[in-house]
Formats: C-alpha cells, sequence, structure tokens
C-alpha cells in the first residue's frame, strides 16, 4: 500500500511561497507533489493534471478556497478529490463552512508537519481502498452480468425447444414458431410497446401452440378436414398450453400462459377457448392472433398451397373487426414490406432445403 501511496498526487495551494516551501520539504519524499500559489491557479493545474487530494489554503487574493472547492466539488470529473483545508481560520463557522463545501478534513495553521502527513496518509489510504472496492466491484458486476446472460441463453433455448417441441409434430421443419416470432416482433413494435415488452411478446409467441403436445397424433396430422369430434379434442390445445404454462412467477410465462389460452379467441366473440370479445382479449393474445392466421395463409400445408402475402393481408382486412382486432389488423397490413422480406427468407431457405435433401437422396 505504501509503495502505491508514493505515486499518489498531493496538491499544496498557498498564496505564501513559505508555507509551500515547508509542505515540500516535509512531502516530497512520501508523495508526488503540484503546486498553485492562488485559488484560479489550483483550478487550472487540476484541469490539466491528475490528482489524488488537495491542500488548501483559504484565504488567497483571486478566488479563496471555499469558492475553490465548491467549484470542484460541482464538477463531475473533480468532484471525487479529496480537499483538506490548511488555514488560519479557526473559528467554529469556519470549519463548518469547509466541511459543508465538502472538504474531508480541516487543519489550522501553524500546523504540525507531522499531523498534516499523518492525515494526507489517511485520506489517501481511503482513496486507494475506495479505488479497490469500485475495481472489485466492476468485476463482481462483471460476473453477474455473465452469470444473468448465461441463464438468460439457456432460459431462452429452454422455451424455444419447448416451443419447436409442440409443432414439430405437426409442421416437419418446426419453423413456425419462429416465424410467428418474427411477424409479433414487428407488430409489437408497430404498436408502440416498450422494447423490453417487444422481446418478452417475440420470446412468449413461441410457445402458442405448446398445448398440442397432449393432441392425439392421429389429430394433428390427420391430412383431410376434421370431424366435429376431432375439432373440439383439437381446440383443447389451448387449455393444455394454458395448463402446462400456468403457476409461473415469470412475467414471461405468465405472457406465453396468456397467448397460449387467447391467441383463439376472436374480437366478435365467437373464439375458443373462453369466448372472450374485443378487449376482454390481452394485447399479446390479439397480436398472435392475427400473426399466427397471416402465417398458416402463407404457408404451404398438405391440403392447401400457400397464399401469396397480398391475397393474405386481404385476408386480415377482411377479418377486421370479426376475427381480428381493427386497430392491429390495420398495422399489421402496413407492414406488408416487412413481410414479404420474411417469407421470401423463409421460401428461399425452405428451397434451398429441398435441393439440398434432393441431392442427397
Amino acid at each position: 500500500m505504501t509503495d502505491t501511496l508514493t505515486q499518489r498526487r498531493v496538491l499544496l495551494v498557498d498564496d505564501t511561497k513559505a508555507n509551500i516551501d515547508i509542505l515540500i520539504h516535509a512531502l516530497k519524499d512520501s508523495f508526488k507533489l503540484g503546486v498553485a500559489m492562488s485559488g484560479l491557479g489550483a483550478l487550472e493545474y487540476v484541469r490539466r493534471n491528475e490528482v489524488d487530494l488537495i491542500l488548501l489554503d483559504v484565504m488567497m487574493p483571486d478566488v479563496d478556497g471555499f469558492e475553490v472547492c465548491q467549484r470542484l466539488k460541482q464538477a463531475p470529473d473533480t468532484a471525487g478529490i479529496p480537499v483538506i483545508f490548511i488555514t488560519a481560520l479557526d473559528r467554529p463557522e469556519d470549519k463548518t463552512r469547509g466541511f459543508e463545501f465538502g472538504a474531508v478534513d480541516y487543519i489550522t495553521k501553524p500546523f504540525d508537519i507531522s499531523e498534516v502527513k499523518a492525515r494526507v496518509m489517511t485520506h489517501l489510504t481511503l482513496v486507494s481502498a475506495q479505488e479497490a472496492l469500485r475495481q472489485q466491484n466492476i468485476v463482481l458486476e462483471d460476473m453477474v452480468r455473465d452469470r444473468t446472460r448465461e441463464l438468460e441463453e439457456t432460459q431462452l433455448e429452454i422455451i424455444n425447444r419447448l416451443g419447436l417441441a409442440s409443432e414439430y409434430r405437426d409442421e416437419g421443419t418446426g419453423q413456425h414458431v419462429q416465424r410467428i416470432s418474427a411477424y409479433c416482433r414487428l407488430l409489437g413494435r408497430a404498436a408502440g410497446l416498450p422494447h423490453e415488452e417487444v422481446d418478452l411478446l417475440s420470446l412468449a409467441s413461441t410457445m402458442h401452440d405448446a398445448g398440442k403436445i397432449g393432441i392425439s397424433d392421429c389429430i394433428l396430422l390427420k391430412p383431410g378436414p376434421l370431424t366435429d369430434e376431432e375439432w373440439r379434442e383439437m381446440k383443447r390445445h389451448s387449455e393444455i398450453g394454458g395448463m402446462l404454462l400456468s403457476g409461473s412467477k415469470s412475467r414471461l410465462l405468465r405472457i406465453a400462459e396468456a397467448i397460449a389460452l387467447t391467441h383463439h379467441e376472436r374480437w366478435d366473440g365467437t373464439g375458443y377457448c373462453k369466448g372472450l370479445k374485443g378487449e376482454e382479449i390481452p394485447l399479446y393474445g390479439r397480436i398472435v392472433c392475427v400473426c399466427d392466421v397471416f402465417d398458416a395463409l402463407v404457408s404451404e400445408r398438405p391440403y392447401k398451397k400457400a397464399w401469396s402475402v397480398e391475397d393474405a393481408l386481404a385476408e386480415i382486412s377482411e377479418g377486421s373487426g370479426r376475427q381480428f382486432d381493427p386497430w392491429l389488423a390495420d398495422l399489421f397490413v402496413g407492414l406488408e414490406v416487412d413481410l414479404k422480406q420474411i417469407v421470401a427468407t423463409v421460401r428461399e431457405e425452405a428451397n434451398h432445403d429441398m435441393v439440398c435433401r434432393r441431392e442427397a437422396g
């Protein structure tokens, strides 16, 4: 610690040369020193040099020590420099004023040089300890940040895999959930949701069909129309998904639960599973409803060809006020350029995969 303190710079400020000479003689072997013979000179020195502590006289002709200290404490770059007043003013009110301006200590003249040296040593030791603590806190914050990021990445992977698991059984590539996530991110931004909420929506939407895990393969994979009984069973996936995701303290999973339960509700109240109407349907469920239908329209299925983006958006407009929240439907239609880009990318990747499979075969 002592070796470290010898590298500390102490600024001596006094308009009397004799006082400066005494301080230099006493401190030159222990610390690096700087000298200013006036208040303005002290402020200029600090502006040009790094200073670890200031020994500051009060009574000076241009700017007194109290004002110098006040200016230092008002500036963010110099507010942390410890200031020790060393002055002939020994009235209690002067000392009180000095501490009010932010000084860490107050020494009266005539001073004992060993006392001055001891106090300087004490406050510089404190400065070193504070800096060491700040560095330790930075290291700890970095460790916590890394650990938090690792946990978030793990959580993200688990959630994505849950979403993919629910889709993989009836959509071989499982990319439906990734597309829904991208569409929801676009629509969430257009709806003015805060950045954090958009992220939560985008991630939670990947679990919208988690309840399909509880639906029989013979229903999920059936190429033709479902019977009434099969359709009633299929609709249970909303309830099953809600049950799978319920009971969590996580805001993300609470949003995912609401989406799973309500993304098949309709604006006019004719949807399922609770027959909610209008704004009774949570905003996240209304957003996913639009995105889910759009993706179903532009995606190829065993029973249908993929629709063009223009035709799919026309269908969204047609369903505005009946199946979809009118405000969200209008916003979504306005995203045509971005939606075309996503759909084009998806189709290009699908074609590439098909070519690769043919070549491998």
